[in-house]
């Protein structure tokens, strides 16, 4: 009975540390070049720095790999189909989540489970937060590796509430508060109230998403065939943003200007990705203080908040970049990767147990408190919807254009909710 024991022990042992070998050590035996289009290396900023050092330490560690960094915006994915179209390789591509459909089945995004064997997936994945794994997982298979991930966050300046007569250790909990929080500031303050990157020319749906949704709302029905963001709950949400503006508290800016006038001091309140905290935090640094805070939410209503964010995806068919690709994607997605990504770019740390080892994030989090609401907002994170079918882009921006009108061109919000979701539901496929 030992001596079967013991012969199990080893072989376990010997299995894991075969495992263990294969994740850490090189595996590409000679040159190959690999294109990695992210959108995080498109501004500097916005994650670029940390992005570029990531892969410049994988290559180090694996001399035979060249990666060849492209950036491109998440917004609009028409690099990469000009690319495809010109026959460039298109190798590795961060893909934000609302994408990840088209991708499978427009951009040729392979399943994980066609390079890789199962075992090494699963080895891989082990450790890393399930509310971020499954949303990679279409038809049966993983075609998207969770990569950046981030919530809604109320970035907040604490002098401008101490000037305003505000508690900065009690910030807004609900929407009715921020708005009275708001009016304190533009009052008592030469500052700006608040703003948001609901809307704008590069804003998506996912924000909006998690504020309807705290709202009991939906912006489309579970099965994906019904578009329901002209219904009682979500009309309830935007006019609740078209009061903020009403009241001449909610600041509209061009391009980034919401960012620039948070990292100044010139605003009081930015709800917006916490992907936005690093840069943020440069800007506030040894100017004023910069808390954060979770997401408002809608009287006693729990807050609802999904995520931005992006998987990993292959598209390359050659074998050998096959492997390089997977062999970068593990090392991004490694606890160092995300010890990066966290304390360097503000995305969260999708392996939970780095946060309290003092070898990875333990040391950061203690010293970096603005991390709190992304990480507690995690174990309540619900998906980001992506809207089906090719003309998944127009749906949304349809959608955004008419919550734009309603919140800020003072139109009727019913009226013009309605008539949008009847426009993007003929879009539906």
């Amino acid at each position: 009975m030992f001596r079967t024991s013991l012969l199990a022990g080893l072989l376990a042992l010997s299995a894991a540390t075969s495992v263990l070998a294969q994740t850490m050590a090189p595996s590409i035996d000679r040159p190959v070049t690999i294109t990695f289009y992210n959108y995080n290396l498109a501004t500097a900023g916005l994650g670029a720095e940390a992005t570029q050092k990531l892969i410049n330490e994988f290559m180090a560690a694996n001399p035979n790999v060249t990666v060849t960094g492209i950036g491109y915006s998440s917004a609009d994915s028409s690099r990469i189909q000009a690319d495809l179209a010109a026959g460039q390789p298109i190798d590795l591509v961060q893909t934000v989540f609302s994408d990840l459909d088209f991708s499978v089945h427009n951009f040729g995004a392979q399943a994980l489970e066609d390079i890789a064997p199962a075992e090494e997936i699963s080895a891989h994945l082990a450790g890393m937060h399930p509310n971020g794994t499954k949303l990679g997982v279409l038809d049966g298979k993983t075609y998207g590796l969770a990569y950046t991930f981030s919530t809604p966050v109320l970035f907040y300046n604490a002098d401008l509430f101490r000037e305003a007569g505000l508690d900065p250790d009690a910030p807004p909990a609900t929407w009715e508060e921020l708005k009275a929080a708001a009016l304190a500031i533009e009052e008592k303050t030469d500052a700006e109230g608040f703003s948001a990157g609901i809307t704008g020319p590069s804003a998506v749906d996912w924000l909006f998403q998690g504020i309807v949704r705290s709202n009991n709302g939906e912006v489309i029905s579970r099965d994906r065939k019904t578009l329901k963001f002209a219904e009682p709950e979500a009309v309830e949400a935007v006019k609740m943003l078209r009061d903020l503006n009403d009241a001449g508290v909610y600041e509209v800016y061009e391009g980034l200007g919401a960012v620039d006038a948070m990292s100044s001091g010139s605003l009081g309140m930015y709800l917006q990705t916490s992907a936005l905290q690093s840069g943020l935090v440069k800007g506030a640094e040894g100017n004023f203080e910069l808390r954060s805070a979770a997401m408002p939410r809608f009287g006693d209503k729990p807050t609802r908040p999904n995520n931005s964010g992006s998987a990993l995806t292959i598209h390359t068919t050659d074998p050998l970049k096959q492997r390089a690709a997977w062999e970068l994607m593990k090392f991004l997605t490694s606890d160092h990767g995300y010890t990066v990504i966290t304390s360097e770019i503000g995305y969260l740390p999708l392996r939970p147990a780095i946060v309290t080892d003092p070898n990875y994030l333990a040391g950061w989090v203690a010293e970096h408190p603005l991390v709190a609401p992304n990480l507690e907002q995690l174990d309540r994170l619900e998906p980001w919807d992506p809207m089906p079918g090719p003309n998944y882009r127009q749906i949304v921006k349809t959608m955004m254009d008419a919550v734009e009108m309603s919140i800020f061109g003072g139109a009727d919000v019913e009226a013009t909710l309605a008539d949008a979701q009847a426009n993007a539901q003929a879009l539906m496929p």
